[in-house]
């Protein structure tokens, strides 16, 4: 897991890799641009108090809380643009490292559609389960390992999904991520930790997908 870890890392200047990269940061680069423009001008446009002096205080309060509050989710909106075009990451990962591999099966939308719905409820469902254990934990500074180990299945699960759905339909891919549960739960961790590093986050969802299909690749019964 260790070697597959550092191949994608590796295959990060790779041109196809960088495309998805530089379309997601960019993208929420301009989302947050056009956010930050719209709200400075809502709030040029406003009078909050009589007196000039709280009027102003308050303005410059709020344009520096929306300069700042949209970077927390900055990772998250980049993500999220990054997110339909991974499986072009995946298969120029495929295609560089396993070029021996047939095509990829073309994928219908609406198992796509279901797919994703599915991840979703899952990842609601076992993160308010676990509400009661992050409140307990919050005390001990023991939040990150729990954090790790939910969002380890869940990111195990997806990026499993992403990767060997391209060649396995869905009841194979479910058959295999079961048989295997334990080390793409592992790398679902990894893939966690990644997400958790300032910065690095940014570029975790593409090494992300080329670790996955360095992993699938060697399950039992490889993605041929």
């Amino acid at each position: 897991m260790i070697a597959a870890l550092f191949k994608a890392f590796a295959q990060l200047p790779d041109r196809s890799l960088n495309r998805v990269l530089g379309r997601g940061i960019l993208g929420a680069l301009a989302i947050y641009i056009a956010l930050v423009a719209a709200v400075w001008t809502i709030l040029s446009q406003v009078t909050f108090f009589a007196e000039a002096w709280a009027d102003i205080g308050t303005g410059l309060a709020l344009g520096l809380a929306v300069l700042v509050l949209p970077l927390l989710f900055f990772p998250a909106l980049a993500t999220a643009i990054m997110s339909p075009m991974l499986d072009q990451a995946a298969e120029a990962v495929e295609a560089r490292h396993y070029p021996h591999l047939a095509p990829a099966r073309p994928q219908p939308w609406t198992e796509a559609l279901l797919t994703t719905l599915r991840f979703l409820a899952v990842m609601v469902v076992i993160n308010l389960l676990a509400l009661p254990i992050y409140a307990v934990l919050l005390l001990t500074g023991l939040t990150f390992i729990l954090v790790t180990v939910v969002n380890g299945y869940l990111l195990g699960r997806e990026y499993f999904e992403l990767v060997a759905l391209r060649r396995l339909d869905l009841a194979t891919g479910r058959l295999v991520f079961k048989n295997n549960l334990g080390r793409l739960w592992l790398a679902g961790a990894v893939i966690s930790v990644l997400f958790s590093v300032p910065l690095l986050n940014l570029a975790a969802p593409v090494i992300g997908t080329a670790f996955m299909v360095h992993v699938v690749q060697r399950l039992k019964g490889p993605m041929a």
